[in-house]
């Protein structure tokens, strides 16, 4: 059982969300703004938080900043929006965010990642390193702060969700590095690359899956793979 904070300015999704989650035996708060959020930060650190990008008052990108320059970013946060870009994403997981839901939430999708971040703490903390996440880290060097203007993504997935038994210890794991100072086109075209390759993976090479799982349909997801120049081989990689 856990402590979690849901901030969401949408009361149908506040309500759903502590239904489902009271239902997994989890303690749940709930925050309809920034500013209940900080309130519910102060008393304590949840277990996790459930953050909504676009809000009111203040956006939980900024609200993310705020908790990460005061030190308050002690906890897993996921990030949840229906409008996300791939800049916001880039721009949240560089400040912490272990991850991010895609409204409308699926049941699935919600429960997986709640576990996933719960056996999660962020890297700083020296938490352990086995479950699912995508953090991005920017190297910062020089006084500009972002001179190399590379984004690096580790992808770490643990011997759970790859189905390896028990008895595997080691997990597959991943380097990406996302060049920012190059047009917008090619940018997302690398991340996109990355994405499918890194989900065959996880899906044993199955394009069935990996057409469930990002929801596409298996005609565009070919199309896509083949324009991307995407190896299939890939998804035959040996875990471990």
């Amino acid at each position: 059982m856990a402590n979690i904070l849901v901030v969401d300015d949408e009361l149908g999704i506040r309500d759903l969300l502590s239904e489902i989650l009271n239902d997994e035996g989890h303690n749940v708060e709930l925050a309809e703004n920034a500013a209940q959020a900080r309130e519910a930060r102060l008393k304590g650190a949840p277990d996790l938080v459930l953050l909504d990008i676009w809000m009111p008052d203040t956006d939980g990108v900024s609200l993310l900043k705020e908790w990460s320059a005061a030190g308050l970013l002690t906890m897993p946060v996921i990030m949840m929006s229906g409008h996300a870009t791939i800049d916001t994403a880039v721009e949240a997981t560089r400040i912490g965010a272990l991850a991010f839901l895609e409204k409308p939430i699926t049941l699935q999708k919600l429960i997986k990642s709640v576990e996933q971040g719960l056996a999660r703490k962020p890297k700083a903390l020296g938490g352990s390193p086995v479950a699912t996440n995508l953090s991005a880290r920017v190297a910062n060097t020089g006084t500009t702060g972002y001179s190399t203007g590379a984004v690096h993504t580790q992808v770490i997935q643990n011997a759970h969700s790859n189905n390896v038994g028990s008895n595997d210890s080691v997990p597959w794991s991943n380097l990406q590095s996302f060049d920012l100072n190059q047009p917008l086109r090619d940018a997302r075209d690398a991340f996109e690359k990355a994405y499918f390759e890194y989900h065959l993976v996880q899906e044993g090479g199955s394009m069935t899956r990996v057409a469930e799982k990002t929801g596409l349909e298996r005609t565009h997801l070919y199309r896509k793979l083949k324009q991307l120049g995407v190896d299939l081989s890939k998804g035959k990689r040996t875990v471990g």
